[in-house]
C-alpha cells in the first residue's frame, strides 16, 4: 500500500514546483485507441467491469437514521441502498419481485418498500413482508421472494456497491477514508452529456490544460502544470493549488494547514472523482449511459475544519457557485467537443504524456482489469 503524502509535504513539494517551475512527471507516454470511446463492444465490457468491482454509491450522511435510502441506476443497474433497522447498510436491485417495478424512488425515509403496482411490501431487509391477496399466488413463497441482494460496505462516510459478490474490505484498503459522521450532507445535482464517460473523467486528472481551457475562470486563482499527483493502488490524487498558498512561506512548517490552499482529487478507479474544495467536497460518479453518453451524479459534503469550526450554508453554496464559474462547464464541454471529433478518423490515437501521469496510470489499470 502506498502512503499518501501528509499536508506538510504536499506544501513543501508545492513551493519547490513553484520555486523551480516544475510539476511532478510519469514516466511513460500512453496512446489510447479511439475506438475505446466508441465501440459498443468496449462499452458493453466497461459497464461488465463496473459490475464486478466496489464502486462508491453515495456518501453514509444520505442515510442518517434507520429506513434512511438512496435509488438509482449504477452500471445501468437499478439499486436501492438503505440503511436497515440494525444500522446496517444493505443493497438491492430496485425491483419487485411480481412484476420488477421499482419498489424505491429517487432519496427518502421509509419504515418499508411498497411496490406501487400492486403493493407488495419488502422490509428494510429485503425480506418480502406481504402480498396482497396472496391466495391468488399459490407457491410464491414470502421467504425465498425477498428483493435480489447485491454486496455492500459502509467505510470512511462512503457506501460502496459490488454488483457480483460481497464488497471485500480488503479491496478497500488503499482506499483513505474520506467523511467523519459530524460531516452534514449538502445536496445532490446531474447532468447527462453527449460523451464518453472516460473523457469526462480524464479532465479532473490533469493541470496541463489550466492556462488554455480556464484562462479567465480558475487560472488567475491556480497555478498553470503545477501539481502534486500521487498513484496509489488503481487511484490516484492530484493536487491543484492556488497563489494563495504562497502565504505558508511565513508560517512555520509544523503550524502550515492546507485549508482553503488547494483542491485534491481522488480518482477511485475506474469511475469516480472525490475533489475536497475549499468549503465543501463533491463526490462525482461517472456513469456509463452509451459509448457516447455519460450521466454525473454529484454528491456535495460540507468540510469540516482542523479547528472544529463550523461552515455555514451559504459559505458551501459560494464555494459550489465558484467550482461551476471556475471551469466545470469547460470541463464538460472540452469532453463533449472531443467527442465530436472521434468518428472524424482524424486521429486513431490519443496521446497522453508526461504530464497526464494520473491519466496513464487509469489507463494502465483500466486495460489490466477489462
Amino acid at each position: 500500500m502506498t502512503t499518501l503524502l501528509n499536508d506538510q509535504q504536499i506544501i513543501e513539494r508545492i513551493l519547490s514546483h513553484i520555486d523551480n517551475k516544475t510539476t511532478d512527471l510519469g514516466e511513460t507516454v500512453w496512446r489510447e485507441p479511439v475506438s475505446s470511446y466508441l465501440s459498443d463492444e468496449r462499452f458493453e465490457s466497461e459497464i461488465a467491469m463496473l459490475r464486478r468491482l466496489p464502486i462508491p454509491f453515495c456518501p453514509s450522511a444520505m442515510l442518517p437514521e434507520h429506513g434512511g435510502y438512496v435509488s438509482r441506476k449504477a452500471a445501468g443497474t437499478p439499486l436501492v441502498v438503505v440503511r436497515g433497522d440494525d444500522g446496517l447498510v444493505r443493497a438491492f436491485v430496485n425491483g419487485c419481485r411480481h412484476r420488477g417495478m421499482p419498489v424505491a424512488k429517487d432519496s427518502a425515509s421509509a419504515r418499508s418498500f411498497v411496490c406501487p403496482y400492486h403493493g407488495w411490501t419488502y422490509g428494510l431487509n429485503g425480506q418480502l413482508r406481504h402480498i396482497p391477496g396472496q391466495e391468488g399466488f399459490p407457491g410464491v413463497d414470502l421467504q425465498s421472494n425477498g428483493l435480489v441482494e447485491v454486496g455492500a460496505l459502509e467505510k470512511g462516510g462512503l457506501i460502496y456497491v459490488n454488483q457480483s459478490g460481497p464488497v471485500e474490505l480488503s479491496a478497500l484498503e488503499s482506499v483513505p477514508d474520506f467523511f467523519t459522521f459530524e460531516q452534514q450532507y449538502f445536496d445532490k445535482s446531474e447532468y447527462t452529456d453527449e460523451a464518453n464517460w472516460k473523457l469526462i473523467a480524464e479532465t479532473t486528472m490533469e493541470g496541463y490544460h489550466i492556462r488554455s481551457l480556464h484562462k479567465k475562470s480558475f487560472a488567475p486563482y491556480g497555478f498553470d502544470n503545477i501539481n502534486v499527483v500521487e498513484n496509489y493502488g488503481p487511484n490516484s490524487r492530484i493536487t491543484f493549488p492556488f497563489r494563495r498558498i504562497e502565504k505558508l512561506r511565513k508560517i512555520p512548517p509544523e503550524a502550515r494547514r492546507l485549508d482553503g490552499m488547494l483542491t485534491s482529487v481522488y480518482t477511485l478507479f475506474p469511475n469516480v472523482v472525490i475533489s475536497v474544495l475549499s468549503k465543501h467536497t463533491t463526490i462525482t460518479v461517472f456513469e456509463p449511459l452509451s459509448p457516447s453518453h455519460t450521466q454525473m451524479v454529484i454528491y456535495r459534503m460540507i468540510n469540516s475544519t482542523h479547528d472544529g469550526a463550523t461552515i455555514g450554508v451559504e459559505e458551501v453554496a459560494r464555494d459550489v457557485d465558484f467550482v461551476r464559474a471556475a471551469g466545470f462547464d469547460e470541463d464538460r464541454e472540452a469532453a463533449c467537443g472531443i467527442q465530436e471529433t472521434l468518428s472524424s478518423k482524424a486521429n486513431q490515437y490519443l496521446t497522453f504524456g508526461h504530464f497526464e501521469k494520473a491519466i496513464v496510470h487509469f489507463h494502465q489499470n483500466l486495460k489490466e482489469y477489462l
